[in-house]
């Protein structure tokens, strides 16, 4: 199997073994099924949690080096709520503990972990190499990896919508890259599920499309998305939000792509994971029957794993007062269960439920590009057209992506940032695009220093966190990103 150092000449490993890292995320057998303690027949209804973990990298250094965000916390202790850092670095790493004392009390614990590439580098930057051992009990430890599956995720938290279509791959790629760094290429293929930043689908056919393609490319089965983020092909909210459903995408030369979806259900707020609250909806659940197979419906449900006082204070206890109710019920393994994503998917299919016969779903508002124009006769110059003329007519009509909330925008206000993203982004593109299929380099270009330390500042500048605190220290960030990419870019080729 492939031995990756996690660091290096000081950069996070994120690109390099490309080829290397497909082969082992493209195997297609059973990961769960051969291990799993559950039996379908046996479960009412399932619930499945994932706790999302980030901290931006930043230029705020004591000579502005990137330093993790959480180090700032700590250094600058009286600005805002940077108090709580020691309390977040607890909750990185404290899944480390929870799931062996269960395991260890006769429980059956399930948890879903999805952190971004920048808290993971992050952390080592900081020397916390005691928080990376942690998670390598339940990244890497036989005994306990079958309770926790870890989730991709884009490397610096960069919502799919407004990235630029030649980065999304580069994105999932790199985090796969870090991850396998650190945890092990064995760890890495079994990392099958998919948690977007901020739960953001895009909506722009192309986009989607794309995205849905660089997904499958990197050997993903199934993303997590947002309820209220789709529809059903007929324009309407989704039937039935507790079974899994088949996301199809369309692009604008009429081709079609589609990837299993988990839906999460209701809203953003923390309280629902820490509180347990998709094990107690669970147990009001009944088995649903699709296309004449009968499963257990799943509630999917994803919070910020250390941020607010529910998650920092009430999580742990509510998280095992759930477990010991379950271990009281024929040991956790019948009625209400929880269960991992893939885990899920994987036991429905080998009774029959083929993936595609799940209902199929699409972004929010495609329906109404769709009515416009002939789906199997689209162009780009008709998708557009269409596209132009609904937001003429309506206000509220966009093509910017939907995600846990919609009084948020990623892009309205923040041109400041946009622009220079997409700017650095293209010259990325011109000036290493020529080299990668460069056959007698001594070094392929995505090995060299030059080339990870540019993707590095590509990467980081599309982090969502600068287009989300507002105007101000962020988005300066942001520019001083965007000024040192720039440079290593002209400089260095």
């Amino acid at each position: 199997m492939l031995d990756l150092p996690e660091l290096v000449d000081g950069l996070p490993n994120i690109c390099g073994e490309e080829a290397q890292i497909r082969s082992i995320t493209g195997q297609n057998q059973p990961i769960w099924l051969p291990q799993t303690n559950l039996k379908l027949e046996q479960i009412s209804a399932g619930f499945a949690i994932a706790l999302h973990m980030h901290q931006p990298t930043v230029p705020a250094g004591a000579n502005g080096e990137l330093i993790c965000n959480l180090q700032y916390m700590f250094e600058h202790p009286q600005e805002g709520d940077n108090h709580n850092a020691a309390a977040f670095t607890w909750c990185y790493s404290r899944m480390g503990d929870l799931i062996p004392e269960l395991v260890s009390q006769g429980c059956n614990p399930r948890v879903m972990l999805d952190y971004s590439g920048n808290l993971l580098w992050g952390l080592r930057q900081m020397g916390r190499d005691d928080v990376l051992d942690n998670l390598k009990r339940v990244a890497c430890d036989r005994a306990y990896q079958p309770y926790v599956e870890w989730l991709g995720t884009m490397w610096s938290h960069a919502v799919a919508p407004s990235t630029p279509i030649p980065d999304l791959k580069l994105q999932i790629q790199a985090w796969q890259h870090h991850f396998a760094a650190i945890f092990g290429a064995e760890a890495l293929s079994r990392v099958k599920g998919f948690s977007p930043p901020e739960m953001h689908l895009p909506n722009h056919p192309d986009t989607l499309y794309e995205f849905i393609k660089a997904l499958k490319d990197c050997g993903y089965r199934w993303l997590m998305v947002q309820e209220h983020s789709v529809e059903t092909p007929a324009g309407q909210p989704l039937g039935y939000r507790h079974l899994p459903h088949r996301l199809v995408a369309r692009n604008s030369h009429g081709e079609t792509i589609s990837i299993t979806a988990l839906i999460k259900t209701q809203g953003s707020d923390t309280k629902l994971v820490g509180q347990m609250q998709p094990y107690y909806e669970a147990k009001t659940l009944s088995p649903q029957t699709v296309n004449g197979v009968t499963i257990p419906p799943l509630v999917t449900q994803i919070g910020d794993g250390e941020n607010g006082g529910v998650m920092m204070n009430e999580f742990p206890d509510a998280f095992k007062r759930a477990w010991y109710d379950m271990a009281n019920q024929d040991g956790g393994t019948s009625g209400t269960v929880g269960m991992t994503g893939t885990e899920y998917l994987e036991l429905i299919e080998a009774a029959g439920c083929a993936p595609e016969a799940y209902p199929a779903c699409q972004p929010i508002g495609q329906h109404r590009v769709w009515e416009r124009v002939d789906p199997d006769g689209s162009n780009p110059e008709a998708v557009q057209v269409a596209i132009d003329r609904l937001q003429q007519e309506d206000a509220n009509f966009h093509m910017d992506g939907a995600s846990w909330t919609n009084h948020i925008s990623w892009v309205k206000g923040y041109e400041n940032v946009l622009t220079p993203l997409n700017q650095l982004s293209a010259l990325f593109h011109q000036v290493t695009d020529p080299l990668l299929d460069a056959v007698d380099a001594a070094e392929p270009i995505t090995q060299q220093h030059r080339y990870r330390n540019a993707l590095l500042y590509n990467l980081l500048l599309q982090t969502s966190c600068f287009r989300y605190w507002g105007q101000g220290m962020w988005t300066e960030y942001a520019q001083e990103l965007y000024r040192r990419g720039q440079a290593i870019l002209n400089h260095d080729f």
